[in-house]
């Protein structure tokens, strides 16, 4: 994750809010032969951010609009990005369509918030986005009835930094956003990951997914089980955000994998697992050494660690189970959450993917 800059942060906007600027921006040339610029949009909580076109052109038939998104102090992988709307008359009577353009994805999997076949463009944004042709419409005695195109060039590279592979979007990113801001470090986009991904776990029929901390645990928990790509969630340390959407929306089974530091906050009832947000408590493992049996020596020793890796040695070295007491420990904490609908294993993974600690009973 990136390290979060000092001092106050610059908000950014989301593809979906550069979507509707720029669709705004192609629909008034395409009634009127001229493109604003800057372009002006009000977001669903009353903001009126005002957009630079980074692209214009007028063809026949055709206005297209580009803005650069700008995702503020967020390490947003989209920052950057043209996001381009080139809109097109439609037939008589026919609305407002979407049409999903190079770099933009299609979805291929249920459980998204819009069909399978449709663009990858989330249900707000197309809220805003039919609501600029409404108003530009009425305005110019139009009937409305568009085809919008989006389009980020180099969208498909960046997605495959994102989940929408997993997920079953093909072909490109998602126009997301519900308010239209991007809050920096809110972890939002993140979060919303992994509600999304549970989402299409169940409406696959999946009865068994695995969230894990990180890659190396996730490919340790595959290979055990052979699980297929849309079951894993990568959960990292959202572990909070994982287990509250799942209270919500059960699945049967869930394989819960992580490194030993990572699982050992869960266990003290961290849901938070970033290293800044919460911390390996080293006396909570002495006590539990202690538990395990541990003599004062090495209780004093794991008290005085630098990591808790080098607990975890100290504990194997004297021939004590404390991963699997960890895993325990953190599976309780799960299961306090998820107040009973899904069962849980949870999965103790070293650095060199192999299990060490194991909870499911």
């Amino acid at each position: 994750m990136a390290r979060r800059p000092e001092g106050p942060l610059k908000r950014g906007w989301t593809t979906g809010a550069c979507a509707t600027a720029a669709t705004r921006a192609a629909y008034c040339a395409l009634l009127t032969g001229a493109f604003p610029d800057p372009v002006t949009i009000r977001l669903p909580r009353g903001e009126a951010p005002a957009f630079p076109l980074a692209r214009e052109e007028l063809g026949a038939g055709f206005a297209r609009a580009g803005i650069v998104k700008d995702a503020g102090d967020d390490p947003d992988v989209t920052h950057g990005a043209l996001v381009l709307s080139t809109l097109r008359r439609g037939k008589p009577g026919s609305g407002v369509a979407f049409r999903a353009g190079p770099g933009v994805g299609t979805v291929t999997k249920p459980g998204l918030p819009v069909p399978v076949g449709e663009p990858a463009i989330n249900p707000k944004p197309r809220e805003m986005m039919r609501a600029v042709v409404a108003e530009l419409a009425g305005e110019h005695g139009e009937a409305g009835d568009v085809e919008i195109e989006i389009a980020i060039p180099g969208g498909a590279e960046l997605a495959r930094k994102t989940w929408n592979p997993r997920l079953g979007i093909e072909g490109g990113l998602s126009i997301l956003g519900t308010t239209g801001v991007v809050v920096p470090f809110s972890c939002s986009a993140w979060i919303h990951s992994i509600h999304r991904g549970i989402d299409v776990a169940r409406a696959n029929g999946l009865d068994h997914v695995a969230a894990c901390t990180g890659s190396t645990s996730e490919a340790a928990v595959q290979a055990l089980y052979g699980l297929p790509e849309v079951a894993l969630l990568d959960m990292g340390d959202f572990a909070g955000g994982l287990l509250k959407y799942l209270r919500r929306n059960p699945l049967p089974r869930l394989s819960l994998g992580g490194g030993f530091a990572k699982l050992a906050k869960l266990a003290a009832g961290h849901l938070d697992l970033h290293s800044g947000r919460s911390q390996v408590d080293f006396d909570f493992l002495g006590d539990m050494l202690a538990e395990l049996g541990g003599d004062a020596i090495l209780v004093a020793r794991a008290r005085g660690a630098n990591t808790a890796g080098e607990i975890l040695g100290l504990a194997e070295a004297a021939g004590l189970p404390l991963a699997d007491a960890v895993a325990a420990r953190a599976r309780a904490t799960a299961l306090g959450v998820l107040a009973g609908e899904t069962g849980v294993e949870v999965l103790v993974i070293d650095r060199q993917g192999r299990l060490v600690g194991r909870a499911d009973v």
